[in-house]
């Protein structure tokens, strides 16, 4: 491992250091030298970490595609961390091979992935891992390994907003319709992120850049104003709120549409 080129860890949040500081002893036996990096990104990187409801998004950097031995210590630690609860079981990232890190290919192989909603599992590449590596090479906090830079081409605007152009127009196309599963989105935290999400992506389509998601708030309450600036603003306080609202859903449900609408004419 080389001495990190920039700032990194720890964390304002002691208690995520120690979480970080387990991942990466975790890691590290169960893949050994094969470790290359290890980087956080999201909202630890972007700068609008929220404890209450934010997780701990990573990217582990690996000398090649992991074996089945290593993927099983690998499921086994995830599998302890979401048993024992905390920190540990908020930890949300995916294990790549520098090649794959660099240059990621959307219809590409399955990666080794986990979530706070999902187990450890081979996932495949969707939009928003342009944006997920976007952020660990510009922003994202060195834990372990090299300045995400040498491991990560540029991903300039064009290739953020044909991110975001994939992701709108497809899943959230289809929510919007009512063609994809929308029951995961009635408790108000996950309305948060969808509002939010859409506030973010539309500011990428107009900017050109990734922010935080209450930075990007700010700014499409100014832009689209009336009706939607209340809903945006009731989001951002609904982040860590998990009661059920279907009175609300409705609401969310147009939002999205509208912005899908939006990024549709900008496409």
């Amino acid at each position: 491992m080389t001495t990190p080129a920039r700032p990194g860890w720890p964390t304002p949040w002691p208690e995520v250091d120690r979480a970080v500081e387990r991942l990466l002893e975790g890691v590290g036996d169960a893949v050994g030298g094969q470790l290359v990096g290890l980087y956080l990104h999201g909202s630890l990187a972007l700068g609008d970490f929220f404890p209450p409801a934010s997780d701990i998004d990573f990217h582990g950097a690996t000398a090649g595609t992991l074996g089945r031995k290593a993927l099983e210590r690998l499921g086994a630690l995830h599998a302890a961390f979401k048993a024992e609860g905390g920190w540990v079981a908020r930890l949300e990232g995916v294990y790549l091979p520098p090649s794959a890190l660099r240059r990621l290919e959307p219809a590409g192989e399955r990666w080794p992935t986990v979530g706070s909603d999902w187990d450890f599992a081979l996932g495949r590449p969707g939009p928003t891992w342009v944006l997920d590596r976007w952020v660990t090479r510009e922003r994202g906090l060195v834990v372990a390994g090299p300045d995400p830079r040498e491991l990560i081409d540029p991903i300039g605007p064009d290739q953020l907003r044909a991110a975001v152009l994939a992701s709108m127009l497809g899943d959230w196309a289809g929510r919007a319709r009512g063609d994809g599963d929308v029951a995961w989105l009635r408790p108000r935290n996950y309305q948060a992120f969808a509002v939010l999400t859409m506030c973010r992506d539309l500011y990428v389509l107009e900017q050109g850049v990734l922010v935080s998601k209450p930075v990007a708030a700010a700014w499409a309450s100014r832009r689209l104003g009336s009706p939607w600036a209340a809903l945006v603003e009731r989001a951002l306080g609904w982040r860590a709120d998990e009661r059920v609202d279907d009175r609300s859903l409705g609401e969310t449900l147009g939002f999205v549409a509208h912005a899908v609408e939006l990024a549709r004419s900008a496409s």
